[in-house]
């Protein structure tokens, strides 16, 4: 009994609700020869016959009448047990508080639309914007966000690309557009960390051009604004002014 499959419990408890052979096999889609074998392991392990033939059938012995409605709430109870659990998540009632790493120009651009759709669908939910990390991840080895495990998971939310953007009648946007004529601007640059070159600067080395850089501002939003108003152009990711008729051009 200390090895006895647990299958053996949905078969036998099968067996006792049909009293046939052929009806329980068809009941687990087992062949009559596979669930007779079946029924001779059952016998050997409960030291009962369990079935008997009787005229042209078969019928339950006493044993087996009195294990009946204990084996069919036990197996119930097992199925029960072993069966996936419904994990669906009610979001209306969900109460937890969760915290989103993000650029400024993506807490600017998407923090609002962002709140009034977790307040419409969680209302219980509570948001805790933060500023991204430095690359060595030191805000998470502290404590301050959590920390790296296996567990954290990472998912693309959506792309953007860079445009560049210039003050309405800026002298840029008159004639043809050309890499020469864009590095010759005065240029302002978005960077958290606040360096002067970056991936921009490398692709325009490769055509042996070099922009000028005036002015560093911690994000896109700041880097938007002083476009508007001056003549500096900037490169801003395109969800910034998508939609946006106060854009400058």
């Amino acid at each position: 009994m200390s090895d006895l499959d647990l299958n053996l419990l949905t078969a036998l408890d099968a067996l006792l609700a049909e009293g046939s052979v052929t009806k329980a096999g068809a009941r687990l889609k087992l062949s009559p020869s596979a669930m007779s074998r079946t029924l001779t392991r059952l016998r050997a392990a409960a030291g009962d016959p369990l079935l008997v033939r009787a005229g042209r059938g078969l019928v339950l012995t006493p044993r087996a009448m009195a294990l009946r409605d204990r084996v069919h709430e036990l197996n119930r109870e097992v199925r029960a047990t072993l069966s996936p659990q419904d994990d669906s998540l009610d979001i209306a009632s969900l109460a937890h508080a969760f915290t989103i790493r993000a650029s400024e120009g993506f807490v600017a651009l998407l923090c609002a639309p962002v709140i009034a759709a977790v307040a419409k669908t969680a209302p219980h939910v509570r948001l805790r914007f933060a500023p991204k990390p430095e690359k060595n991840g030191r805000p998470l080895r502290d404590g301050v966000l959590g920390a790296f495990a296996p567990e954290i998971r990472a998912q693309l939310v959506f792309r953007d690309r860079l445009v560049g953007v210039a003050r309405t009648g800026h002298p840029l946007l008159e004639g043809s557009l050309s890499p020469q004529r864009y590095a010759d601007c005065q240029h302002v640059v978005a960077s958290r960390r606040g360096v002067f070159e970056g991936p921009v600067d490398e692709a325009l080395a490769e055509l042996g051009l070099e922009r000028i850089v005036g002015a560093v501002v911690p994000g896109f939003p700041d880097a938007l604004a002083i476009a508007a108003r001056s003549d500096l152009v900037a490169l801003v990711p395109a969800s910034c002014v998508d939609g946006d008729t106060a854009a400058p051009g």
